[in-house]
């Protein structure tokens, strides 16, 4: 490559010299290196021979540099080390160091993805399975902290904020009724439906009550309430907060010593694991009367026999079974959807993005957990 010559350096606004010892090549950069000077500069350093001799970058002599100029010199660098060069930077500005810090960490997941792979799947499927370890690992240290800020808040050294607590039990409970209601009532007319149609074929339709009975108590009832709570309150809860850090509201509220979680998460949480056992017993109230209401119409069982046998069908280890397990399923959904509010960038599509993802993980994590309470009433005889 030519390199500017001293007396065309002084006149450039950037400019970049090349200097050879011994087998180490010394690239030094000076002058303004703005998106205003980048064809100029992007010619030059397309044009560097290929080596795979140690190369050092001095940029000592910059006397501005943006971000376009910043991506050029770690492009530059990565495109080096490609080659198999050695690349030091042996001389920077100290305040350039933190854009060029930024870029590069804003630049390497990009990076990574721009390299040709061998196996193109077994790539994504590492990388999937390594950013679900990263996000469990995050999870639960969150819930040590969440834990530990819960101890604090009960103790007597702290009080929970009541006012906060209140209105997110309005919001998660009481405001939550109509659907919740509205759904557990139809669930309890298709699933009577269902299995009196199925019963009929053996005369056995009497038994649709048993069904109805257990199934609802035991497991739908409280699977259902949690789904469409993390579809309705946990997304809520990401949305919320995580517009809150996108508006630098929670900066604000660190600046002023205020403790996010105490502030944002408890109140949620626990406003959450109290009114999700009542919306639970309420979706199975209303699934039954929907059951009774179908078995009187397509069977023409009555109210008072549709109770009797439901009362022989069911014990009160049925309820309890499906109710013990509400606040569990609650707490995993609240703690969701802070964790990913908290996470959300400075930017609208990441709030949605980590909305969508607070409820598929609540979902997933709240059917995980009901595998796992069922196996261990299975193994316990309950």
């Amino acid at each position: 490559m030519a390199s500017l010559s001293p007396d065309r350096a002084q006149q450039e606004a950037a400019w970049l010299t090349t200097e050879q010892h011994s087998n180490v090549l010394r690239l030094a950069a000076g002058g303004d290196w703005t998106i205003s000077q980048l064809s100029q500069l992007d010619r030059e350093l397309r044009a560097l021979p290929a080596s795979n001799n140690p190369v050092e970058i001095d940029g000592s002599a910059l006397e501005r540099l943006d971000s376009a100029g910043a991506w050029l010199l770690l492009r530059t660098r990565r495109q080096m080390e490609a080659e198999g060069a050695a690349v030091e930077t042996v001389a920077m500005p100290e305040r350039f160091k933190p854009l060029i810090e930024i870029i590069a960490r804003g630049d390497e997941k990009s990076y990574v993805m721009q390299q040709p792979m061998a196996h193109p799947f077994l790539f994504r499927v590492g990388r999937g399975f390594m950013q679900a370890l990263e996000q469990g690992y995050n999870m639960l240290g969150y819930l040590g902290q969440v834990t530990a800020e819960t101890t604090n808040v009960i103790g007597p050294q702290k009080k929970l904020r009541w006012v906060a607590f209140a209105n997110q039990i309005e919001q998660t409970g009481i405001n939550a009724l109509p659907i919740v209601g509205l759904l557990g009532f139809l669930i309890g007319i298709v699933l009577a439906y269902q299995g009196a149609d199925q019963l009929r074929q053996f005369g056995a339709e009497i038994f649709t009550i048993n069904l109805l009975g257990v199934g609802i108590l035991r497991e739908i009832g409280v699977l259902i309430t949690s789904i469409i709570v993390a579809g309705r309150s946990g997304s809520a809860f990401t949305a919320q907060i995580g517009t809150m850090r996108v508006n630098e509201e929670i900066d604000a509220m660190q600046t002023m010593g205020l403790n996010t979680v105490d502030v944002l998460v408890l109140p949620r949480v626990l406003a959450l694991v109290i009114t999700l056992p009542f919306l639970t017993f309420y979706a199975d109230v209303m699934a039954m009367i929907g059951g009774a209401m179908m078995c009187y119409v397509d069977l023409g069982i009555s109210i008072p026999a549709f109770m009797r046998q439901l009362q022989g069908a069911v014990t009160i280890n049925t309820f309890i079974v499906g109710l013990v397990k509400a606040p569990v399923f609650a707490f995993v959904i609240g703690l969701v959807g802070c964790f990913e509010g908290l996470n959300v960038e400075r930017n609208a599509g990441s709030v949605g993005r980590l909305t969508t993802r607070s409820v598929v993980e609540s979902v997933f994590l709240v059917i995980v957990l009901d595998a796992g309470f069922s196996i261990m009433f299975s193994i316990l005889g309950i």
